[in-house]
């Protein structure tokens, strides 16, 4: 059954598979297990972690997808913090308690924000669409990112003081939340699931480009903005962002269960990077509108 997600859709090791007698998904080999990595049981409490202390062995496992992720995690947080820092004090007070506003920081934040978003929009299509994965091109949409998302959140916090590490805290929160709802109600990813998530997703970023391009011709669409549609759009987000985690989760499992290339590791890890920051960019402004308000 070959994948709808684009992230994985891409890759010949997830998907050159066939389905079994039970109507599950198995990869070359036959989906048989490799000592050390899990068998092929569906339970993700017997997903295989590997041998202690050797991470990477040849193989996917789940020590291997945590580590990447964490990398790439990290990589957004460095350039974040490095550009909130370059960015500098966007907004003071003046001697009668009013806030004025920094051109110059302003340019920054929007130019940081502009570039950063643009570039890791570009790499995210590459890495979406790339055969082969590139560590190299995954880390670099990290840094880009997390110029991006430091640029945003710089103005959301001048705006909403607190509103960023709630999100960030709020982001965490799903991710472990997501993971247990999956691991413990064991949730089951069949194929009308993954088309309709991906359909879903691949939506909300037209709508997105559109909005973007309406503005250009001073057109606003409500979309990103601060009232009661911007707070829906916002929310199914969201919502959505929550599901691309359970794809990705997934994924994973059947990856780990396969014994794919521990190069695959760095898919997972790309893909799971991805839910992340969709989650917390759509956390950031619910949190915002309801402060807002």
């Amino acid at each position: 059954m070959k994948s709808n997600n684009p992230v994985f859709a891409r890759s010949e090791e997830f998907n050159r598979a066939s389905t079994n007698a039970y109507g599950n998904q198995t990869y070359a080999g036959g989906g048989s297990a490799y000592p050390g990595y899990g068998d092929t049981s569906t339970d993700p409490s017997t997903w295989g972690t590997g041998t202690p202390g050797q991470v990477d062995q040849g193989r996917m496992t789940i020590d291997s997808v945590v580590q990447k992720t964490a990398i790439s995690v990290a990589v957004i947080f460095a350039t974040a913090i490095v550009t909130w820092w370059w960015i500098g004090d966007v907004g003071t007070t003046d001697a009668f308690g009013r806030t004025v506003v920094d051109s110059d920081a302003m340019t920054r934040a929007s130019t940081g924000a502009l570039l950063g978003a643009g570039g890791a929009f570009l790499l995210s299509m590459v890495n979406s669409f790339k055969r082969v994965i590139s560590p190299a091109l995954v880390l670099a949409f990290a840094a880009l990112e997390g110029v991006a998302l430091g640029a945003v959140s710089k103005l959301f916090e001048v705006q909403f003081d607190g509103v960023v590490m709630s999100a960030v805290i709020g982001t965490f929160g799903a991710l472990a939340g997501t993971l247990a709802a999956y691991k413990f109600l064991n949730i089951k990813v069949g194929d009308k699931f993954r088309r309709g998530v991906v359909a879903a997703m691949f939506g909300m970023v037209g709508l997105g480009l559109l909005s973007l391009v309406l503005s250009f011709f001073g057109i606003n669409t409500g979309l990103y903005g601060m009232g009661g549609l911007g707070f829906v759009f916002a929310l199914a987000g969201l919502v959505l962002g929550v599901l691309m985690l359970i794809l990705d989760f997934d994924f994973v499992e059947q990856g780990v269960a396969a014994g794919l290339p521990d190069r695959e590791s760095w898919r997972a890890a790309f893909g799971l990077t991805v839910s992340l920051v969709w989650i917390y960019t759509n956390l950031l402004r619910i949190l915002a509108i309801l402060r807002g308000d």
